[in-house]
């Protein structure tokens, strides 16, 4: 009798043991992420679309460089709200302008020396309708400030001969940024926008989808004489010109959600999975392959009157999401959407093996999640990234 009970005092303990490992697991992985080495990483962060102390645009990007304990000096982290140029929110919707616009040459060389790395994670600005609080933001404005500048491509160029790595991505290309600076950046990196950029949305509904934009919406009737026959859900295209293609789920498309198909290096090297869905804004480009090389690239899933539908407006239903270019001159790469805006919290990112559990983090059944999208791809991709430059051009001597 007295065996079974020792075992079941064993098990019993073994349970409380387990439980108290797991209750304790948070704080080792911050004593961890504590006692991890600063290394200091000096990135150019330019973030044009900055509406509140949130910095969602670019709080995905500040997520890895804290993770990476990546420093701005030998001692300090990144701030969130402060280490980055482009449109910083005041209160009482005032705003301050810290742009590279301000810099004249030699400033803009001297910062293209002092940086390791230049990223934009987003050029597209802030309008008007979505700064005052009168405004509507489902529709567009006047612009109050963005569009990637002269002085941003200058940089970026001095960045490129300075052997820097660059990181870009939508929207830089499309409005406004000017047709004489995209023409620049497209030279010199060896990408060409189409004029076509896109989104996904859960329902063309005018009647149930407040999130749908209403000059879109306008922009297609003006197109259609009136008409606006979708309430599925479905892919938007918006050309330059404002021309509006509608693709709508059964009716074009056989799966509504776009998807991220890595390539061999894509999975190989940067980790990532072979298929992942993706519910945000993209682009479509064109890149010289002769150039740069294909990490990742989006489909879409057409039956044929999709595809007849796209061929007739010269859209392709395969293009590029991950674009580079990795050589001893520099290193480029651009991604083909809104990668770096996603819903994280940058408190996670303080807790050494995090991405362990990103399985837990993110709700598999709702197609307009975003959260899986910054695990499965950003944090994986991004990290890979920087750490192949820190320790391949910066310190080759580390391990």
């Amino acid at each position: 009798m007295g065996i079974p009970f020792l075992n079941k005092i064993t098990v019993g303990g073994l349970l409380r043991a387990l439980i108290f490992i797991l209750l304790l697991l948070p704080v080792w992985m911050l004593f961890a992420w504590l006692l991890k080495e600063k290394r200091q990483f000096v990135v150019a962060i330019i973030d044009k679309t900055v509406l509140n102390n949130e910095g969602q645009e670019h709080v995905s990007l500040n997520w890895v460089l804290n993770q990476e304990k990546f420093t701005k000096t030998s001692t300090d982290l990144y701030d969130l709200r402060k280490d980055y140029f482009g449109f910083f929110p005041l209160e009482n919707e005032k705003y301050r302008l810290k742009g590279l616009e301000r810099f004249n040459d030699n400033q803009l060389s001297q910062l293209a020396s002092d940086a390791d790395a230049a990223y934009i994670t987003d050029a597209y600005g802030i309008y008007r309708n979505e700064w005052f609080q009168n405004g509507d933001p489902k529709e567009r404005s006047g612009i109050i400030y963005g569009g990637m500048s002269a002085q941003d491509l200058l940089f970026l160029r001095k960045m490129q001969a300075n052997h820097k790595l660059v990181v870009t991505e939508f929207n830089c290309l499309a409005s406004p940024t000017s047709p004489a600076v995209r023409a620049g950046f497209e030279q010199s990196f060896g990408i060409r926008w189409s004029g076509w950029i896109g989104r996904y949305f859960s329902s063309f509904d005018t009647t149930k989808n407040k999130e749908l934009p209403q000059w879109l919406v306008r922009a297609y009737r003006q197109q259609h004489r009136g008409a606006w026959p979708f309430t599925k859900s479905g892919v938007a295209f918006v050309h330059s010109d404002d021309r509006i293609v509608i693709l709508e789920k059964d009716t074009h498309l056989n799966n509504e959600l776009p998807q991220l198909i890595a390539t061999e290096e894509g999975m190989n090297h940067y980790n990532l999975p072979e298929k992942t869905g993706y519910s945000f804004w993209f682009d479509i480009i064109d890149a010289d392959t002769s150039y740069n090389h294909i990490i990742a690239r989006f489909t879409l899933d057409l039956n044929d009157k999709g595809k007849n539908e796209l061929a007739a407006k010269g859209i392709p239903y395969i293009f590029p999401a991950v674009t580079a270019h990795i050589n001893n001159d520099y290193r480029f790469f651009y991604f083909s959407a809104d990668f770096a805006d996603n819903p994280i919290r940058l408190t996670s990112s303080r807790f050494s093996g995090v991405p362990f559990f990103r399985s837990f983090m993110y709700n598999t059944h709702d197609p307009l999640e975003r959260k899986s999208f910054f695990w499965k791809i950003y944090q994986p991709l991004v990290t890979k990234i920087f750490n192949d430059y820190y320790y391949g051009q910066l310190h080759p001597s580390k391990p």
